[in-house]
């Protein structure tokens, strides 16, 4: 006979966004649940830095599809937006090709008429690309809201109805091709493979769902940043009598051969658990929680060989003034291509790089002083297993950051208004924020690296272990990471005899929305 779920615990290993929504759900249904972030706030990667007066977002800050996270919160028997105050972004973001200047939104007739503006011809292609983007988004979504723990998961329907449309054998780059001429245009569909720390030239053809998900519901900025989303998220833990500890890390996993039965804390406490959800970055929680020789499948030499995503430094900048740019703004190199090709495949610094400007204060009051900005600049770079050696380079990349910057005419003068600054680079995320090789965006998306190929939700290696976050599945970006702990708390509800009957469907939500 099963326990009952009241008498249940479960330890989460980490507060980002992954392990913040599993912890939510497994609160809001009675279990005993104890999260341990190692940092002194919440939102991992994503979680909030202070400079002074000035507040930023550390890692994401593009927000799309807030009913995902709705929902979760209405299973938490919570609603997301008695916490959060959310604007739509409106236009989504302002694409900069020299001078050119494309400001797509969820408007299709603007958008549309936009591309008959500056990239005539294709504006056709942009109605093709919507229509059949849609059928794709249809297909593919159920396949990110179940499991897949072996191959027989394959053999189900939902597969064999998206096999079609899931374009595995061609890449994002030769999918816009189909859609539109202007290469530049292509790249304002082509630029959220970064999402997933990829090329467009090499992430399999079905992530051009990517583009389609912000142009069919739009993108979205919380008051106060993202991080609000994540404190909401933490505050609707303790709520339900859960506990959130900061600053407090796990050192190791207890394991009783197969099984996990709880943690040692980093300040020598052991606390026992019935389930252990790791949200830590999967392959520094792989190389850190677990006693030599417990793990094969993932042992030190195994995760090595691994694809990683590539890495970002980022310059978190107090500003004097304001700045005159949209809330999103992306300034592409002259050879895009030739850009990413030298991050990810050669794995050098750009000379002439692309770079991305997240202007907040434009429309956010809460994060700097009155009359100044805080802005965030993030430029793509190698992750460390590439040759940069970056205590050597650091004050010339960031000299480089904002010399690019200083190249956008609002920006001109960048360096006489900066009143904080930090920089951070891929040694920092690995050293500050145990990001495995500075790979801020996980294990890429490969074909072998995907759904049964990717680590999976119900751990392989021990019973009692549950990952969530962007190393499993579904994978990484914001929407996939929530997915991620929706599935592995069915897993466990359903391990545990636990019937959710108050759950609301995503595709439910999604039509609500699309036809509100």
């Amino acid at each position: 006979m099963k326990a009952n779920h009241s008498t249940r615990k479960a330890i989460v290993i980490g507060a980002g966004p992954g392990g913040l929504a599993a912890g939510m759900l497994l609160a809001s249904q009675g279990y005993e649940v104890n999260m341990y972030e190692k940092q002194s706030v919440v939102g991992g990667r994503s979680s909030q830095l202070k400079l002074g007066e000035y507040r930023f977002d550390r890692g994401a800050t593009f927000l799309m599809m807030p009913h995902l996270i709705e929902e979760l919160f209405s299973v938490s028997k919570r609603s997301l937006y008695d916490y959060v105050e959310m604007q739509e972004l409106t236009p989504m973001y302002s694409l900069h090709f020299g001078d050119k200047v494309f400001q797509p939104s969820r408007d299709r007739e603007d958008t549309a008429a936009q591309i008959a503006t500056l990239f005539p011809g294709d504006e056709a292609g942009y109605y093709r690309y919507l229509e059949e983007e849609d059928v794709k988004l249809e297909k593919v979504m159920p396949l990110l809201r179940r499991p897949f723990s072996n191959l027989t998961d394959y053999m189900r329907a939902d597969v064999f109805r998206a096999l079609p449309k899931l374009h595995l054998n061609d890449t994002v780059y030769g999918r816009l091709s189909k859609y539109f001429k202007d290469e530049r245009l292509k790249m304002s569909f082509a630029f959220q493979a970064k999402y997933l720390g990829m090329s467009a030239w090499d992430c399999p053809g079905t992530f051009t769902i990517l583009s389609y998900l912000e142009h069919r519901y739009g993108l979205f900025h919380p008051k106060g940043g993202i991080n609000a989303i994540f404190e909401s998220m933490a505050k609707v833990i303790s709520e339900h009598g859960g506990h959130v500890h900061t600053g407090i890390g796990v050192k190791q996993v207890i394991t009783e051969g197969r099984t996990a039965k709880g943690v040692v804390l980093d300040n020598g406490e052991t606390v026992y658990a019935d389930h252990i959800v790791i949200n830590a970055d999967f392959s520094t929680a792989m190389n850190q929680l677990f006693a030599p020789g417990v793990l094969h499948k993932y042992a030190p030499d195994k995760l090595a060989a691994k694809k990683y995503s590539c890495s970002a430094a980022m310059l978190y900048l107090g500003v004097d003034g304001a700045v005159d740019l949209p809330h999103h703004s992306v300034h592409f190199s002259e050879d895009y291509h030739r850009n990413v090709d030298e991050i990810m495949k050669q794995k050098t610094l750009s000379e002439d790089p692309s770079i991305y400007v997240h202007n907040p204060s434009v429309l956010d009051p809460t994060l700097a002083p009155a009359g100044k900005s805080s802005l965030y600049i993030l430029m793509p770079t190698p992750n460390l297993t590439g040759e940069t050696d970056w205590e050597a380079k650091r004050e010339q990349v960031k000299e480089q950051m904002l010399s690019r910057a200083e190249m956008i005419p609002e920006l001109a003068n960048l360096r006489e208004r900066i009143e904080e600054m930090s920089f951070f680079t891929p040694l920092d995320w690995e050293q500050q924020l145990d990001v495995y090789q500075g790979a801020t965006f996980n294990l890429t998306h490969h074909l072998d690296q995907m759904m049964t190929f990717r680590p999976h939700n119900r751990f392989e290696e021990l019973d009692g272990v549950w990952l969530v976050g962007g190393g499993t599945h579904p994978g990484s970006g914001l929407p996939t990471i929530f997915e991620s702990a929706r599935i592995s708390t069915s897993m466990i509800f359903k391990q545990d005899g636990i019937v959710i009957t108050d759950e609301i469907h995503a595709d439910q939500v999604m039509t609500e929305v699309t036809h509100s």
